[in-house]
């Protein structure tokens, strides 16, 4: 037998489960995830998203109590995402700031009933507007207008918080918005609601699902929206970094890259970048790819999905937004 005359053989603390778990550099844990949960306002039965396997919308009535398991499996918070109808939209996303919104309501009764809960609401209207865009479009160019958007963004996060989310997280792309909402918060008296500031979002190809998820993939009559003129360019690294910085700025409290796994490098950069906390969105498309592989036989789905959960971690991510957040949690070693 030919045995090599090696002083270091790394294998050694690979030899056996024990000793993997032992020199482990990174461990996810439950407290490392945040389930996105969708809500709609259309009944008592919740309705399944044929494009996200295991997913679905929650009655707003219901919605309280599916955040139950949630919290059972340890996983400290939920992100909520609304269906709204069609007959509440308009150009202007007008419903998104109006008092009779039911996702208030759903925000308060959530919160009653889930005080150790954090509640993480989304602040855009591509939910409410017409066109499905993030927001109000100029009526010359057809492109989102900044300013006029941030207003509307601004007083939405301001009635979310006092709704009783206690985070508010833009996810628009607008300029200076994270500034306007800390002012506009602030000055509401809200000054313990934090900002989870959607700073590296790319213009990406795997939002189709969620879109679906929230009803705006085909508004105005297109299979995709095209958002390129506020979303971020793939392409660019540099770009994404400057969008964190000024972000972090304005006074964002935690900054997130959305898509998670093809934009690891930016997640790493960005981690080495600031002090603050630092969040990933595993995306729908994400979600959906690894499940339609499992389901093909092509993959294992549980070792993928930990697979791609722990290289978000490794990257970097502080907290992961993930759809696989309750199944994960609760496959961990206890």
């Amino acid at each position: 037998m030919v045995r090599m005359e090696l002083r270091r053989r790394l294998r050694r603390n690979r030899h056996s489960a024990a000793i993997r778990r032992l020199v482990q550099e990174t461990v996810l844990t439950p407290a490392d995830f945040i389930q996105p949960m969708f809500v709609h306002d259309g009944g008592e039965e919740s309705e399944p998203i044929a494009s996200m396997p295991g997913q679905c919308r929650w009655p707003a009535s219901r919605w309280a109590e599916a955040c139950g398991p949630v919290q059972d499996a340890g996983i400290p918070a939920v992100a909520v995402f609304p269906r709204i109808d069609a007959v509440r939209k308009d150009l202007l996303g007008s419903y998104a700031t109006s008092p009779d919104n039911w996702l208030f309501r759903a925000l308060r009764e959530a919160k009653r009933a889930r005080p150790g809960l954090v509640i993480i609401a989304d602040v855009a209207l591509d939910p409410y507007t017409s066109h499905g865009h993030d927001g109000v479009l100029d009526t010359h160019s057809g492109d989102v207008t900044n300013d006029a958007t941030v207003e509307i963004l601004a007083r939405q996060a301001v009635l979310l918080a006092e709704a009783g989310a206690d985070w508010v997280a833009p996810s628009d792309m607008m300029d200076g918005r994270v500034a306007a909402i800390r002012e506009a918060l602030d000055g509401a008296g809200c000054q313990h609601t934090g900002i989870l500031a959607y700073s590296a979002k790319f213009a990406s190809s795997l939002y189709g699902p969620f879109r679906d998820a929230v009803g705006s993939l085909h508004a105005a009559g297109t299979a995709h929206l095209d958002k390129r003129t506020y979303q971020l360019n793939p392409a660019n690294r540099r770009e994404a970094l400057l969008e964190a910085a000024l972000d972090e700025d304005e006074g964002a409290d935690v900054l997130m890259v959305k898509p998670a796994g093809m934009y690891l490098d930016i997640l790493r950069e960005l981690r080495e970048q600031t002090a603050l906390p630092v969040a990933a969105y595993q995306v729908s498309g994400e979600y959906a790819m690894i499940h339609a592989a499992a389901e093909r036989g092509w993959l294992d789905l549980a070792r993928a999905r930990d697979e791609s959960l722990l290289a978000i971690k490794r990257a970097g991510a502080d907290m992961i937004l993930t759809y696989f957040a309750v199944e994960a949690a609760l496959s961990l070693p206890r």
